[in-house]
């Protein structure tokens, strides 16, 4: 016997019965379909909340599938319904635009190792088309990894544009550390919704998108022209998204004379803002030695050498930890990071091994001077004993930092924004690296800001989440900021 099918009314009598409490205001979950309340129509692609509105007589989006009752049944298995608390979201957010906007896009699983963008363009057309913005998409590298830009023109479109930058992609999760499903943006009574993501960094490029809204809908012409920009590939380092994008006719075109992109969640009262990043630098010692019997006493072995170069390393690691640690002004980004991350070598346990390889991740400070640190690494390579070849997986070149004083004018503005909304901002030094390094390689300026203080840092960590306080209250943050950088 087939499974027995329940009305959409019929529902509603089921959590009459189950006499589940006002505050936890339980939400069915239709997982193939979305269905509107008032008129038991259902349709798949857009948000429970863009539904309610086109129900309302708000215009269907043209590129969104429609179905109505009339065409299709008003039944659902029960078997596709999950009522329970968890899956719940507090009543005071159940109408909220903006957070059923990023909710929606945060259960987009655009995930490495393999990510589709095709949802995320998807999304991001209807949000274009919400806020009657044109938007373009091009492919720098490949057709697998788009960069998508939305653009809304200002009074003077023909000086130097504002870029809103944020990635569509996120870094693996392992849900079996997680506590709520990653991709199901999941929100409990206190308003925090977990999903990848909602740190790094959908939330920032969906509180892009609401602040312009805010803006439109207060009837605002700003001066210089924004694109709001979505790349692919961030969380691989770029490689096929901005870093290849900054060098095309496409982006020259764009004529961006200020950046914003990323920065990090704080735990306390501060706002970080970051104006620089360090040079990441991955090197490789392949150590060639005298190869033989495990018996012997060689010289000049790879273990010899290596085990010079790693104590070379690792006291100029030690250094900058006692530089870090006896002055409180410092933080991590101020000094030079060096890490042992992948040690390879030998055949069996009785063989003395020709070849081993050593790998260090080091992130240079903006003070060091990068031929002198490379200078010094080939030195202990010929004190250990010579015959060592460095290569390298990364080695950027030093960016020069965005200038934070009165000679940058998108500064001040940012500025004065943070200081009238009576925020505490602390300018800082990155501590990994983002796609600002790259805009600013190009000689834009550019600032890293995810406006979510009081909220532990959880960017690539299990159960990451945002307050939907927080998200709103950056919502207003950057309508404020954009207002002012836009009309500098």
């Amino acid at each position: 016997m087939p499974p027995r099918q329940f009305s959409v009314s019929f529902m509603a009598h089921i959590l009459n019965f189950l006499e589940l409490s006002p505050s936890v205001s339980p939400r069915i979950v239709f997982f193939h379909r979305h269905c509107c309340w008032r008129c038991n129509c259902f349709d798949s692609q857009i948000s429970p909340l863009a539904l309610r509105r086109r129900c309302n007589s708000t215009p269907p989006l043209s590129n969104t599938r429609q179905s109505t009752a009339s065409s299709r049944s008003p039944r659902i298995a029960l078997k596709n319904i999950r009522i329970g608390r968890m899956c719940s979201s507090s009543g005071k957010w159940d109408a909220n635009e903006e957070i059923e906007y990023l909710r929606e896009y945060l259960r987009i699983p655009s995930v490495h190792p393999d990510p589709d963008y095709k949802p995320c363009l998807e999304f991001l057309q209807r949000q274009a088309e919400d806020l009657e913005l044109p938007l373009r998409v091009y492919y720098p590298e490949n057709e697998q990894n788009p960069i998508v830009v939305l653009t809304w023109e200002g009074r003077q479109p023909e000086l130097p544009s504002i870029l809103l930058n944020s990635h569509m992609d996120v870094v693996p999760v392992f849900p079996e550390n997680w506590k709520h499903p990653p991709f199901a943006a999941e929100m409990d009574e206190e308003g925090r919704i977990f999903a990848r993501g909602a740190q790094d960094m959908k939330s920032v490029g969906m509180q892009y998108l609401a602040a312009i809204r805010a803006l439109k809908k207060e009837g605002a012409r700003l001066k210089r022209t924004i694109h709001i920009s979505f790349v692919a590939d961030e969380e691989m380092g770029g490689r096929r998204g901005m870093r290849p994008f900054v060098t095309t006719d496409h982006f020259r075109a764009l004529n961006v004379g200020f950046g914003m992109d990323e920065g990090l969640a704080s735990p306390d009262e501060e706002f970080p803002v970051f104006y620089a990043e360090r040079a990441v630098w991955r090197v490789y010692f392949n150590i060639s030695g005298t190869a033989g019997h495990g018996s012997l006493l060689l010289p000049k072995t790879a273990g010899e050498k290596l085990d010079y170069v790693v104590s070379k390393m690792m006291e100029m690691r030690k250094s900058q930890e006692q530089r870090l640690k006896s002055d409180p002004d410092l933080v991590i980004g101020d000094v030079t990071t060096i890490n042992l991350t992948r040690v390879s070598g030998g055949v069996q346990s009785n063989v003395v091994p020709p070849l081993m390889v050593v790998c260090f991740d080091c992130r240079l400070a903006l003070d060091v001077d990068h031929e002198e640190f490379e200078a010094k690494l080939h030195k202990w390579c010929e004190e250990a004993g010579g015959d060592i070849e460095l290569t390298y997986e990364q080695k950027q070149p030093r960016v020069p930092p965005t200038a934070i004083d009165s000679s940058n004018p998108f500064w001040m503005a940012f500025k004065e924004a943070t200081d009238e909304l009576g925020l505490c901002v602390r300018p800082q030094i990155f501590t990994g690296g983002t796609d600002s390094r790259y805009i600013r390689q190009m000689g834009i300026p550019a600032l890293g800001f995810s406006p979510m203080n009081h909220t532990p840092v959880l960017l690539h960590d299990h159960d990451e989440f945002i307050r939907a306080d927080t998200y709103l209250r950056g919502v207003d943050i950057y309508t404020k900021i954009i207002g002012n950088i836009a009309n500098v």
